[in-house]
Protein backbone atom coordinates (compact mmCIF):
# COMPACT_ATOMS: atom_id res chain seq x y z
CA UNK A 1 0.00 0.00 0.00
CA UNK A 2 1.37 3.21 -1.00
CA UNK A 3 2.04 5.08 2.55
CA UNK A 4 2.20 8.61 0.67
CA UNK A 5 -1.81 8.35 0.81
CA UNK A 6 -1.76 8.69 4.64
CA UNK A 7 0.40 11.98 4.84
CA UNK A 8 -1.45 15.27 5.97
CA UNK A 9 -1.05 18.18 3.99
CA UNK A 10 -1.04 21.21 6.11
CA UNK A 11 -3.67 23.55 4.39
CA UNK A 12 -2.14 26.38 2.81
CA UNK A 13 -6.15 28.21 1.37
CA UNK A 14 -6.88 31.22 2.62
CA UNK A 15 -10.23 33.20 1.75
CA UNK A 16 -10.06 36.64 0.15
CA UNK A 17 -11.19 39.12 3.34
CA UNK A 18 -10.57 36.74 6.51
CA UNK A 19 -7.91 36.86 8.83
CA UNK A 20 -5.35 34.24 9.30
CA UNK A 21 -2.29 32.40 11.12
CA UNK A 22 0.27 31.95 8.54
CA UNK A 23 3.20 30.25 8.75
CA UNK A 24 5.89 29.84 5.92
CA UNK A 25 8.91 27.49 6.22
CA UNK A 26 12.26 27.53 4.34
CA UNK A 27 12.98 24.46 2.22
CA UNK A 28 14.67 21.50 4.71
CA UNK A 29 14.69 24.25 7.37
CA UNK A 30 17.83 25.90 6.86
CA UNK A 31 18.24 29.24 8.68
CA UNK A 32 18.48 31.70 5.64
CA UNK A 33 16.71 34.24 7.64
CA UNK A 34 18.99 34.30 10.02
CA UNK A 35 21.17 37.16 7.99
CA UNK A 36 19.47 40.83 8.03
CA UNK A 37 19.43 41.25 4.14
CA UNK A 38 17.11 38.47 4.21
CA UNK A 39 14.76 39.37 7.06
CA UNK A 40 14.50 42.57 5.23
CA UNK A 41 13.59 40.98 1.82
CA UNK A 42 10.78 39.64 3.95
CA UNK A 43 9.89 43.43 5.13
CA UNK A 44 10.12 44.93 2.56
CA UNK A 45 7.79 42.49 0.35
CA UNK A 46 5.05 42.84 3.13
CA UNK A 47 5.62 46.54 2.93
CA UNK A 48 5.04 46.70 -0.23
CA UNK A 49 2.11 44.51 -0.64
CA UNK A 50 0.29 46.36 2.17
CA UNK A 51 1.09 49.64 0.40
CA UNK A 52 -0.70 48.35 -2.97
CA UNK A 53 -3.87 47.58 -0.83
CA UNK A 54 -3.55 43.51 -1.37
CA UNK A 55 -3.31 42.68 2.34
CA UNK A 56 -3.44 43.80 6.16
CA UNK A 57 -0.54 42.66 8.32
CA UNK A 58 -1.43 42.74 11.84
CA UNK A 59 1.73 40.93 13.29
CA UNK A 60 4.72 39.39 12.47
CA UNK A 61 7.51 37.30 13.43
CA UNK A 62 10.82 36.46 11.46
CA UNK A 63 12.49 33.26 12.44
CA UNK A 64 15.70 31.90 11.27
CA UNK A 65 14.12 29.39 9.30
CA UNK A 66 10.38 30.17 9.33
CA UNK A 67 7.98 33.32 9.49
CA UNK A 68 4.85 33.53 11.23
CA UNK A 69 2.02 36.19 9.97
CA UNK A 70 -1.42 37.34 11.08
CA UNK A 71 -2.89 38.99 8.24
CA UNK A 72 -5.66 39.54 5.92
CA UNK A 73 -5.56 38.95 2.24
CA UNK A 74 -7.67 41.38 0.55
CA UNK A 75 -7.67 40.76 -2.98
CA UNK A 76 -6.28 38.89 -6.00
CA UNK A 77 -3.02 40.50 -6.93
CA UNK A 78 -2.96 40.03 -10.28
CA UNK A 79 -3.79 36.37 -11.65
CA UNK A 80 -2.61 35.29 -8.30
CA UNK A 81 -3.43 35.55 -4.53
CA UNK A 82 -0.50 37.85 -2.71
CA UNK A 83 0.54 34.80 -0.07
CA UNK A 84 1.43 33.44 -3.57
CA UNK A 85 3.00 36.47 -5.07
CA UNK A 86 4.57 36.99 -1.28
CA UNK A 87 6.84 33.56 -1.76
CA UNK A 88 7.62 33.92 -5.28
CA UNK A 89 9.20 37.92 -4.96
CA UNK A 90 10.97 36.68 -1.62
CA UNK A 91 12.40 33.23 -3.70
CA UNK A 92 13.59 35.53 -6.33
CA UNK A 93 15.32 38.06 -3.74
CA UNK A 94 16.77 35.22 -1.80
CA UNK A 95 18.50 34.03 -5.05
CA UNK A 96 19.95 37.39 -5.77
CA UNK A 97 21.41 37.85 -2.49
CA UNK A 98 22.74 34.26 -2.30
CA UNK A 99 23.83 34.25 -5.77
CA UNK A 100 26.04 37.97 -5.05
CA UNK A 101 27.46 36.24 -1.65
CA UNK A 102 28.56 32.95 -2.44
CA UNK A 103 27.53 30.44 -5.05
CA UNK A 104 27.95 27.41 -3.17
CA UNK A 105 25.38 28.59 -0.85
CA UNK A 106 23.10 29.04 -3.16
CA UNK A 107 23.42 24.80 -4.18
CA UNK A 108 22.13 24.06 -0.95
CA UNK A 109 18.49 25.36 -2.51
CA UNK A 110 18.66 23.81 -6.01
CA UNK A 111 15.91 21.57 -7.08
CA UNK A 112 15.57 18.82 -10.08
CA UNK A 113 11.70 20.33 -11.43
CA UNK A 114 10.72 21.08 -14.49
CA UNK A 115 9.71 24.83 -13.69
CA UNK A 116 12.07 25.97 -11.17
CA UNK A 117 16.40 25.63 -10.15
CA UNK A 118 15.67 26.96 -6.71
CA UNK A 119 13.22 26.21 -4.21
CA UNK A 120 13.54 28.61 -1.05
CA UNK A 121 10.11 27.47 0.88
CA UNK A 122 8.90 24.66 1.62
CA UNK A 123 5.46 23.87 -0.42
CA UNK A 124 3.41 22.95 3.07
CA UNK A 125 2.48 26.80 4.37
CA UNK A 126 -0.12 26.35 6.87
CA UNK A 127 -2.95 29.27 7.34
CA UNK A 128 -5.31 28.73 10.49
CA UNK A 129 -8.67 30.44 10.02
CA UNK A 130 -8.89 32.79 13.15
CA UNK A 131 -12.44 32.83 13.02
CA UNK A 132 -12.66 34.01 17.04
CA UNK A 133 -11.25 36.68 19.30
CA UNK A 134 -10.10 34.13 21.49
CA UNK A 135 -8.03 31.73 18.76
CA UNK A 136 -6.98 35.11 17.66
CA UNK A 137 -4.87 35.75 20.36
CA UNK A 138 -3.53 32.78 21.64
CA UNK A 139 -1.85 33.13 17.98
CA UNK A 140 -0.66 36.30 18.51
CA UNK A 141 1.03 35.30 21.88
CA UNK A 142 2.29 32.48 19.93
CA UNK A 143 3.93 34.43 17.58
CA UNK A 144 5.52 36.96 19.99
CA UNK A 145 6.54 34.65 22.20
CA UNK A 146 8.25 32.38 19.52
CA UNK A 147 11.97 34.07 19.64
CA UNK A 148 11.64 33.25 23.35
CA UNK A 149 11.40 29.57 23.22
CA UNK A 150 13.69 27.37 24.57
CA UNK A 151 14.78 26.03 21.08
CA UNK A 152 15.26 29.47 19.84
CA UNK A 153 16.33 32.15 23.09
CA UNK A 154 16.68 35.05 20.76
CA UNK A 155 15.56 37.55 23.06
CA UNK A 156 14.41 37.50 27.00
CA UNK A 157 10.89 39.46 26.64
CA UNK A 158 8.84 39.37 23.57
CA UNK A 159 9.20 43.25 22.66
CA UNK A 160 13.27 42.93 22.92
CA UNK A 161 13.12 40.67 19.70
CA UNK A 162 13.44 43.37 16.72
CA UNK A 163 12.07 41.07 14.06
CA UNK A 164 8.65 40.83 15.39
CA UNK A 165 5.11 42.50 16.21
CA UNK A 166 5.78 42.52 19.88
CA UNK A 167 6.78 45.80 20.73
CA UNK A 168 3.59 47.30 18.29
CA UNK A 169 1.34 45.30 21.30
CA UNK A 170 3.81 45.96 24.35
CA UNK A 171 5.09 49.01 23.94
CA UNK A 172 3.30 50.96 21.09
CA UNK A 173 6.44 50.84 19.31
CA UNK A 174 5.67 50.78 15.52
CA UNK A 175 8.80 49.20 13.76
CA UNK A 176 7.07 48.38 11.09
CA UNK A 177 4.91 51.05 8.79
CA UNK A 178 2.34 48.39 7.51
CA UNK A 179 1.44 46.90 10.95
CA UNK A 180 -2.30 47.06 11.72
CA UNK A 181 -3.94 46.38 15.19
CA UNK A 182 -5.49 43.33 15.84
CA UNK A 183 -7.10 44.56 18.59
CA UNK A 184 -9.67 46.72 16.77
CA UNK A 185 -10.91 43.84 14.66
CA UNK A 186 -12.26 41.59 17.39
Amino acid sequence: MNSALFVQKRKSHMELGEIYFWTATINQWMKLLEGHDYKQVIIKCLEHLSMQNKIEVFAVVIMPNHIHLIWRIKEINGKEKPHISFLKHTAHQFKKLLFQESASRLDAYQVSAANKQYEFWQRDSLAVHLYSREVAFQKLDYIHNNPLSERWQLAKNPGEYLHSSAAFYEEDNCNYSFLKDLRAEF
